[in-house]
């Protein structure tokens, strides 16, 4: 993974006449004193959209507001603040949660993270209990079709303990649903999905997905980022189709008996029905453009 630089001051302060990244403009947020701005004048001085401050700021990325009646108002490190963010961003590469994740370790924000994620255990918890609730089953009989423990159910919807992508996706046939609908059951976003503002779901240990649309869709696609030795840990199968293409890295795929080796620039096409496990082999982290073509049932 790309090492990214320690220095914490602003990019856009810099006074050595280096360049800066194409689009982001040359400001001195310390030239600001006590004044205060809006979102929009904000945005115009660090070349980007309101719209992304807003959605970075739904992810954590906000310090304490100041107001000005019902519009939030913007002071100097607040700046600083998203600055270090555009730079991360356009320097560094990163999509929004790791620019959340970066800040945090920098010391730069809070760390809101663990909230977040608490948030969304206890939400899947309560969603998967509500399923099974809803065609009257079990603890017992649930974890008896999907081949696992009552226990380990039993946790999965008290949000005290995590699960693997091939388990996600045997509750999720289990129930009738996809993985998409089992945990984000939210309209379309519309068309266009920008980068960094996808939806974030864990798959497991040093497994995250990013998805890339929602709703009512008939394919599922996804950018997986799998950490140096991990992967699905198990075999599974569910309904559908399944195209992979390598973006970094490499990824090792079995596909019944058979293992297959992909390197960047690789693309993979299967049956979802036939059962897959896969793991990250190499040494860095592996991205691939993973899309799912579930069943209309």
């Amino acid at each position: 993974m790309k090492r990214l630089p320690n220095n914490r001051k602003l990019l856009m302060t810099k006074s050595d006449g280096s360049k800066l990244p194409r689009g982001l403009k040359r400001i001195d947020a310390t030239a600001l004193g006590s004044k205060r701005l809006r979102i929009g004048a904000v945005a115009n001085q660090l070349g980007i959209s309101a719209s992304m401050i807003r959605a970075w700021e739904r992810l954590g990325l906000r310090r304490e507001a100041n107001r000005e009646g019902a519009h939030r108002l913007y002071t100097e490190k607040d700046i600083q603040l998203l600055c270090r963010a555009v730079h991360l961003r356009q320097v560094g590469g990163l999509n929004a949660p790791a620019i959340i994740d970066q800040l945090q370790r920098e010391g730069l924000l809070p760390g809101t993270g663990g909230t977040r994620t608490a948030a969304k255990a206890r939400a899947t918890g309560n969603h998967l209990r509500a399923l099974r609730l809803e065609r009257g089953q079990s603890l017992a009989e649930v974890a008896a079709a999907v081949d696992i423990s009552t226990g380990f159910l039993s946790n999965l919807e008290r949000s005290q303990t995590g699960v693997s992508l091939g388990i996600m996706h045997r509750l999720a046939q289990h129930y009738g649903t996809t993985l998409n609908d089992f945990f984000y059951q939210a309209d379309s976003p519309g068309p266009l999905v920008r980068k960094g503002h996808g939806r974030q779901l864990a798959g497991g240990d040093g497994v995250q997905m990013e998805i890339l649309a929602w709703g009512r869709i008939a394919m599922e696609p996804h950018i997986f980022h799998v950490a140096p030795g991990k992967g699905s840990t198990d075999f599974y199968t569910h309904h559908g189709e399944e195209f992979l293409y390598v973006v970094k890295g490499s990824l090792s795929i079995t596909l019944g008996e058979e293992e297959f080796r992909l390197r960047p620039g690789d693309s993979f096409y299967f049956q979802s029905t036939v059962r897959h496990r896969w793991l990250n082999e190499g040494k860095t982290e592996a991205i691939i453009l993973w899309i799912n073509s579930p069943s209309a049932s």
